[in-house]
C-alpha cells in the first residue's frame, strides 16, 4: 500500500553474533560550521567526546567535514551498503551521544515494523518439537505418568564396553579398572584402561574366533 510503513521479518545480518560479534557500522561523517550557533552541539561532542569513542570503536572510521554555513548532519554507513543521515541542527551534546550509539548498535536494516517476532530461515513441515516427537503413538491414549512410557533411553554399547567385555570373557585380568571408578569427564582423558598385553590378547582372540 503506498505510503504504508515498511514490514517484514526479524532477522540477523551475516549472522553477527553467532560466532562472534562484528560492528556493523563502518563510518561516521560529521558535517558541520565551525562558527554557527546550530553546530554548537556537533563542536562539542568533537571537542569532548570523539577521541573516547574513536578509541572503543577502532572498526568505524570517522571523518570530519567542516562546511562553512550548512546545516550540521550525521551520516552513517553500514556494511550492508545502507546509508542514514540526520540533520542535527540546534541538538545538544548529550543528545548527540545518545543518537551516536544508537547508530553503532544498530544493524544497519531499515526500520520496520515487524510481522512476527520468531522467524526461521529453514520452516519444518512436520511442526514444532515436541516431548512427543517420534515417540510411539500409542501414547496419545495413556494416562501419565505411566510406567512403561518412563522408561529410560537404551542405547547400544560402546566399543569400549564392547572390547571390556571380550577381555573379560577370556579370562584377562591386567585390564585396568580405575577408569570406571572415575568420573565421567576424567574417564575419557584416562584412555580405555586396557593395557598393552590385554589388547594384544583379546586380538589374538578374535582372530582365532574366524
Amino acid at each position: 500500500m503506498p505510503g504504508a510503513d515498511p514490514s517484514g521479518f526479524i532477522s540477523a545480518v551475516l549472522h553477527s553474533g553467532v560466532g562472534r560479534y562484528v560492528c556493523q557500522l563502518q563510518r561516521l561523517t560529521f558535517k558541520f560550521c565551525k562558527e554557527s550557533g546550530s553546530s554548537c552541539g556537533v563542536r562539542d561532542f568533537i571537542e569532548h567526546d570523539l577521541m573516547d569513542f574513536a578509541r572503543t570503536n577502532p572498526g568505524v572510521v570517522v571523518y570530519l567535514l567542516p562546511v562553512r554555513r550548512d546545516t550540521p548532519t550525521l551520516f552513517a554507513e553500514y556494511l550492508n551498503g545502507r546509508e542514514e543521515h540526520m540533520e542535527t541542527a540546534g541538538w545538544h551534546r548529550e543528545y548527540i551521544i545518545k543518537f551516536v550509539e544508537h547508530l553503532r548498535a544498530r544493524s544497519g536494516n531499515e526500520i520496520i515494523n515487524f510481522r512476527k517476532y520468531i522467524r526461521t530461515e529453514h520452516p519444518s513441515i512436520q511442526g514444532p518439537w515436541t516431548p512427543f516427537t517420534h515417540q510411539p503413538t500409542e501414547w496419545n491414549l495413556l494416562n501419565f505418568p505411566h510406567a512403561e512410557g518412563l522408561q529410560p533411553i537404551k542405547f547400544e554399547k560402546t566399543a569400549t564396553e564392547i572390547v571390556l567385555e571380550m577381555a573379560r570373557a577370556q579370562g584377562i585380568r591386567n585390564i585396568v579398572t580405575e577408569a570406571e571408578k572415575l568420573p565421567r569427564e576424567s574417564a575419557s582423558t584416562q584412555g580405555i584402561g586396557v593395557s598393552a598385553e590385554g589388547v594384544a590378547a583379546v586380538t589374538a582372540g578374535t582372530d582365532a574366533k574366524r
